[in-house]
């Protein structure tokens, strides 16, 4: 049981870093010296570095979620060491599974927005590894939800 713990334990913290460094890291699309993610869009030319901000509606959006993925996901972590020492015997971890399930659903939401609304400046753009880090913590956190629906505490 112990080793089922630590599993489960480690997969949640593999997820919240997943998805604490594809919310802040600058590669949701690349291509032709330029790297745009949810804050910044810069451009490297030979003058320089140049960058605006992103203040699209949909970015904005897309932002927010991400967001509220981790802070879902690192909520569901609290919860579960909470229950993990004052759950009764036999219990399940309903909380906890509740915060993840709503953290797979945010990040999904946001890659959706981002998959659909993201502009096509060039045929060279394309999407960066932060992008595709998204997209894989959304099943990772499902499944985590998932596991913790079906965990029991035991003694």
């Amino acid at each position: 049981m112990l080793l089922i713990l630590l599993g489960v334990l480690l997969l949640h913290l593999i997820i919240l870093i997943l998805l604490i460094v594809s919310t802040a890291a600058s590669a949701w699309s690349v291509g032709e010296g330029r790297n745009t993610d949810l804050w910044y869009s810069c451009l490297t030319s030979k003058d320089g570095y140049h960058y605006r901000s992103n203040e699209l509606n949909w970015i904005q959006a897309v932002q927010a979620l991400m967001i509220l993925s981790v802070l879902f996901c690192f909520f569901s972590l609290i919860a579960f060491l909470f229950q993990l020492f004052k759950l009764v015997k036999g219990g399940r971890f309903f909380f906890t599974a509740i915060f993840q399930v709503f953290a797979s659903v945010f990040v999904m939401c946001a890659a959706i927005i981002y998959t659909v609304m993201s502009p096509d400046d060039s045929a060279h753009t394309q999407f960066g590894y932060a992008y595709v880090l998204a997209w894989v913590a959304f099943p990772l956190t499902l499944i985590s939800g998932l596991i913790y629906i079906i965990l029991r505490k035991k003694d």
